[in-house]
């Protein structure tokens, strides 16, 4: 069977994305966010708390194994058991029909397969990546870190969400308002946090003081 035929494209599609981010990975390009749902995120007590931990979703995160490895080698291996799995069904159905599965229908099947299976293989993995001591931080830690607005434009009396990453890399999503009032800072900037009022935290755009920007 081939790679490229075109009962195999929808695995064909998945092994050439994998190697595209297990690239981007090892060349130090692979820090992507996939959005404030898996990444840490402040709780009701005013604390950095993992979501892993509480409710359905919590839940549902550690029974995909998300807790267990960053969620882009998750993505990657998730994709490399797609296209095997969903070769070896379109092998089979060959063998016992003499012809292959439509491709939506392989892939349907694989999809499914694969989450498991995932869940599964990342465990071991999980526990040979180096850990933190612990991943879950005070919100009074984030003082002193840079930032990007990420949603709307903060100002005086009405904040903005922004994207922050703690001392483990951990990324976090806090509402922030400018530290002088007159200052207006719109989405894409980056800020250093400098104070913190409850939830709220104030920031000083890295433009406004040339501060040199974020590796």
């Amino acid at each position: 069977m081939s790679l490229f035929a075109d009962y195999n494209l929808p695995f064909a599609i998945a092994l050439g994305v994998m190697a595209l981010l297990t690239l981007l990975q090892v060349i130090g390009l692979g820090d992507f966010d996939f959005g404030a749902d898996v990444d840490l995120d402040v709780d009701v007590d005013g604390e950095i708390a993992d979501p892993t931990s509480a409710g359905l979703g919590g839940a549902i995160t550690t029974l995909l194994g998300l807790g267990k490895v960053p969620v882009f080698v998750w993505l990657i291996v998730y994709l490399l058991l797609f296209a095997v799995i969903g070769m070896g069904v379109q092998a089979l159905a060959s063998d016992m029909t003499g012809a292959p599965l439509f491709a939506w229908l392989a892939a349907l099947i694989s999809g499914g397969a694969s989450i498991p299976v995932t869940a599964a293989v990342v465990r071991p993995i999980g526990a040979l990546l180096p850990k933190d001591e612990t991943t879950a931080v005070g919100l009074q830690s984030l003082v002193g870190r840079r930032g990007t607005i990420t949603t709307g434009r903060a100002e005086k009396g009405s904040p903005a969400r922004a994207r922050v990453r703690d001392h483990h890399g951990h990324a976090h999503y806090v509402m922030v308002e400018p530290h002088e009032d007159a200052s207006v800072i719109p989405a894409g900037d980056e800020v250093l946090l400098v104070r913190r009022e409850g939830n709220v935290f104030f920031g000083v755009p890295l433009a406004e003081r040339k501060l040199a920007p974020m590796s």
